[in-house]
């Protein structure tokens, strides 16, 4: 069986984008389709009507590039349980309150025993400090969290 990945919406955007003249934005943009073309395989890969929400937002030419790439990869439902997980995890300050999308991309990994939540979001997913947080959070309602990560970060675990 392979790891389970839940990839949130950044890394679809990172994917998707038009090249940056930002250095960290253009380097990020590499890394990600790097490991859409040579890690994603290793990986049984998921997202949810959350991101296919998220990426449709915009300009409607590059909402479509961005919802072409993931037509294939399977849903993850929004179950009552992770509703339950991202409103546990805003009260008790692990992800801020203007951030519930955030902590519903969490919930939804979470409930669904992903190994990894795929992101590029280090505000208020993949942060040192809230990770643990997080964490700590998640295994207090019994649950066992995914591991927080970029693709950068992905693509040297296995």
């Amino acid at each position: 069986m392979k790891p389970l990945v839940y990839i949130e919406s950044s890394v679809i955007s990172y994917l998707t984008a038009r090249p940056s003249n930002d250095l960290v934005k253009s380097a990020r943009q590499a890394i990600t389709e790097e490991w859409w073309k040579n890690d994603r395989g290793r990986f049984d890969c998921f997202v949810s009507a959350l991101v296919e929400e998220e990426i449709s937002r915009g300009n409607p030419e590059a909402a479509q590039k961005r919802i072409d790439v993931i037509n294939k990869i399977e849903n993850l439902s929004i179950s009552t349980n992770a509703e339950e997980i991202a409103k546990f995890l805003i009260s008790t300050g692990a992800v801020p309150e203007n951030s519930e999308e955030d902590a519903l991309h969490i919930g939804i990994a979470t409930a669904h025993g992903v190994h990894f939540l795929l992101t590029w979001n280090f505000k208020h997913i993949n942060n040192a400090e809230k990770k643990t947080q997080i964490n700590r959070t998640i295994e207090e309602l019994g649950y066992i969290a995914p591991e927080l990560c970029s693709p950068e970060e992905l693509g040297a675990v296995l």
